[in-house]
């Protein structure tokens, strides 16, 4: 059956996209030392606004404005009036969810079905989860009296802006820090406009600064001697050079880096379903996903059946408008990006992998890569062992669990993995073999504020998430 769909465009200026935005520094929106800077719309590849840039002196009268704030008002304030700003703040995210979506799904390129019912949600739901937290630290398991550690240096990707920055500012508040945080600079709006829902909740001024750039601000950030703990998601390759620059200093680090995610496909799975999965872990928001399914693992048995079954549905997914609410699959998110998934792609050509797309027209303007599969793939191949980071697929084969099992692991990252089978007791013994810090069973790409999120080996340490992540902004002292 052959389902065509009117497009059905949100109305972009429920966004209320400004000019121009500022720095949000001491709870003051101002200009930064820097130079404007535009950000684009990867759906169309023009610019969508201005943003003042920071310079290092801003970081520092960021950092020194969260001391102030720490030492203070946030730090000696009581965790049942934190708890209240954030339950004020997660109310306002909501209230404003739409605007959110559609300012998210034109600085980013993901489709605003997306933004909508995925990105927003959640991070409304982080800082409710975290405003329960923020008067019972004691009974937390933490100790009998863990103490917020002080200014937390943050630095957001591109890929979930405002999602990652809830993910970040939430826990560090419910704990009792102070914030310094930097959007990455292809995507700051989201975050510039929770700046504004700090304001309007009445946060103290300096509790939480934004600070915008590249990754030289970043890395004045992460390196300023006051501040006491850093949280990095981003590339394996920053994420080395910071813990490298921290080494000895005593400063806490957590990062969430790369990944190469193993989707698993047993021959008693249910088929249709784990198709599904496979489309969700690998092509929602582009493959822009550190923990996406990029890499499938499928039973030989079944493998022919199963690619049949994926292209075919693949075939059925609508590239396009990000404002679309049918699109499916969105922009890349800039001209850099796209270039690095063009050259991965390419090299899978030259090193023997079988390409395959569906029938698709990319747009003539804005940044866009088709769903694409690489059949015929050996672990050698760069596109199996490099994170590509857009929607490229790289289907192997397997016979029994053991190699499924060892071919998943030969990875230098170890972030996510997916298990599809009606075994409990297969997914049980897959989840234990396997060195990922979390597995998903029979669904993917599912998360919750509750739930530790981080990985091992190349793809960081530390958890964000949870009682764990929470954990990652106190001191427990002795106990």
């Amino acid at each position: 059956m052959d389902w065509q769909y009117a497009s059905a465009p949100e109305n972009a200026s429920i966004g209320r996209v400004k000019p121009r935005y500022q720095p949000f520094i001491d709870g003051v929106f101002a200009d930064g030392s820097g130079a404007d800077a535009p950000t684009i719309n990867p759906g169309t590849g023009e610019t969508l606004a201005q943003v003042s840039q920071s310079s290092v002196a801003d970081v520092d009268r960021a950092v020194g404005a969260a001391r102030a704030a720490y030492t203070d008002v946030w730090g000696p304030m009581s965790g049942t009036e934190r708890g209240k700003y954030l339950f004020r703040i997660a109310r306002a995210v909501a209230e404003r969810s739409r605007e959110l979506a559609v300012v998210e799904t034109l600085d980013n390129g993901k489709p605003i079905r997306e933004s909508r019912d995925v990105d927003i949600p959640t991070a409304a739901a982080h800082f409710f989860y975290h405003a329960g937290w923020a008067d019972k630290l004691e009974h937390a398991g933490l100790g009998p009296s863990p103490q917020p550690l002080g200014v937390a240096g943050q630095v957001i990707p591109w890929n979930f802006p405002l999602l990652m920055a809830a993910w970040k500012i939430a826990p560090a508040l419910a704990a009792g820090n102070t914030v310094v945080i930097k959007p990455a600079e292809t995507t700051p709006l989201s975050l510039l406009v929770l700046a504004e829902i700090f304001a309007d909740a009445g946060l103290p001024p300096g509790v939480v600064n934004i600070v915008t750039g590249a990754g030289d601000v970043g890395e004045a950030l992460v390196n300023h001697r006051d501040v006491d703990k850093v949280a990095f998601t981003g590339s394996t390759e920053v994420g080395k050079r910071i813990q490298s620059s921290l080494a000895g200093t005593g400063r806490r680090l957590t990062l969430e880096l790369g990944g190469k995610a193993a989707n698993i496909v047993f021959d008693d799975a249910p088929i249709d379903q784990a198709v599904e999965g496979i489309v969700n872990g690998i092509f929602f928001n582009q493959g822009h996903v550190c923990c996406a399914g990029s890499r499938l693992l499928v039973q030989e048995s079944i493998a022919e059946e199963f690619l049949d079954k994926l292209k075919a549905r693949m075939a059925t997914l609508r590239l396009g408008d990000p404002m679309d609410k049918n699109t499916d699959i969105g922009a890349i998110n800039s001209a850099e990006q796209l270039a690095r998934v063009t050259a991965l792609a390419d090299v899978g050509d030259a090193e023997g992998a079988q390409r395959w797309s569906p029938p698709c027209v990319l747009p003539d303007r804005g940044f866009w890569f088709p769903p694409t599969i690489f059949t015929e793939v050996s672990q050698a191949m760069r596109i199996s062992r490099d994170e590509i980071f857009g929607p490229v697929l790289a289907v192997l084969t397997f016979r029994t669990p053991e190699e499924a099992v060892a071919k998943a692991n030969n990875s230098p990252y170890g972030l996510s993995a997916g298990v599809w089978t009606e075994k409990g007791s297969r997914i049980l013994g897959m989840a234990g073999a396997l060195r990922a810090g979390v597995v998903w069973a029979n669904t993917f790409n599912r998360f919750d504020p509750a739930a530790a999120f981080g990985g091992y080996k190349e793809s960081g340490f530390g958890r964000e998430g949870g009682r764990a992540g929470l954990a990652a902004y106190l001191d427990s002292g002795d106990y």
